[in-house]
């Protein structure tokens, strides 16, 4: 038989914080913490894989998917 080959999310996903989390919850707070993010507007690359689309899920309204 042959091996069946998986996606187990090689590819990079770009996210950008864009609002501010001042008057956010702290658990938001400590998403985007998580997340990696130190300044709005910043633009990082992560791993295309389940647990940081799940943050990005908690926190739809502070980050936007760029690409």
């Amino acid at each position: 038989m042959t091996a069946k080959k998986t996606n187990s999310g090689g590819g990079l996903i770009q996210l950008k914080w864009v609002r501010s989390a001042i008057c956010a919850p702290v658990k938001q707070k400590r998403v985007i913490k998580g997340l990696g993010f130190t300044r709005l507007n910043q633009v990082i690359e992560r791993p295309d894989n389940a647990a940081i689309r799940g943050m990005v899920a908690k926190v739809p309204h502070l980050v936007e998917v760029v690409n």
